[in-house]
């Protein structure tokens, strides 16, 4: 028979541990709360437009300069240099009509001074943010762009999709938000392998949804971050790409405050097509 005292103290014992998977769960919150406000700086971006970023770069959103197949390679530099020409700073007033065959998968290969990257995506959840990368793909948009950010605490990422390597840049139309309910990403993890939209989304004040344009990120370790980035593909080669750039790191750009990747990483070519 268990006594009196023995009551107490294991009555005592389960408090204690309801206390202490509390506590995880505010510390777990905390976390992601605090990982989506520090995704000014690692995804936040809007077509064109200013963002916040820390607080705000103050960036003037001039184009750099990305003719860097003349430049010299920086020691440690894992990748090739880059296919000679720019980006075409190409924009348009409205999304492209939608023309894709929901029903069918899409790939997009993403050849680069790094090695290839291909990318499964899924149409039938993200009909509009496929069409607009099969829009701009073959309107050579991604072509000569740098990847300008690299992410690797917390949060393990290549942001690319930027004609300006700014994180500035856009298509000149934005994109709604797709396939947020995606149970891979519901609890707060972007697995690896995951591509997907960066934004203007702010979990501060809770606006700009409904902001994504051409710029995309490419998880390389399963990261914790809110679900408010639409998840619209899957890595399906590459992933050895990825860990090479992530190994090189990255410096910050004491200009615009990015963190552009070690690596000479620039898309010579990105292609999508029906698979």
């Amino acid at each position: 028979m268990v006594s009196s005292e023995q009551r107490r103290k294991q009555l005592a014992r389960e408090k204690y541990q309801r206390q202490q998977e509390r506590r995880a769960a505010r510390r777990r919150r905390a976390r992601l709360r605090n990982t989506a406000i520090a995704l000014g700086a690692a995804l936040v971006l809007g077509a064109g437009a200013a963002y916040l970023s820390f607080g705000g770069f103050g960036d003037d959103g001039k184009k750099k300069d990305s003719a860097k197949g003349s430049a010299t390679k920086k020691p440690g530099d894992p990748c090739d240099k880059p296919a000679g020409g720019k980006p075409n700073g190409k924009t348009w007033k409205k999304e492209p009509a939608l023309d894709i065959d929901e029903s069918a998968e899409y790939a997009m290969t993403l050849e680069t001074t790094c090695g290839e990257i291909g990318v499964s995506m899924d149409a039938s959840k993200t009909p509009r943010t496929v069409n607009s990368f099969r829009f701009l793909a073959g309107e050579s948009f991604f072509d000569h762009t740098e990847c300008h950010r690299l992410v690797d605490a917390s949060i393990h990422v290549l942001q690319c999709g930027d004609p300006l390597a700014t994180g500035k840049g856009g298509p000149g139309y934005t994109l709604p938000d797709e396939n947020l309910k995606d149970s891979r990403v519901q609890d707060g993890t972007y697995p690896a392998g995951t591509v997907a939209m960066a934004n203007r989304y702010d979990a501060r004040s809770k606006e700009g949804r409904d902001t994504g344009g051409s710029q995309f990120f490419l998880v390389f370790e399963d990261s914790e971050l809110p679900p408010d980035f639409t998840p619209f593909g899957k890595i399906t080669k590459g992933m050895d790409v990825l860990k090479k750039i992530a190994k090189a790191g990255s410096t910050p750009d004491p200009q615009t405050r990015n963190t552009p990747p070690n690596a000479t990483v620039v898309i010579d070519k990105a292609t999508v097509r029906k698979s």
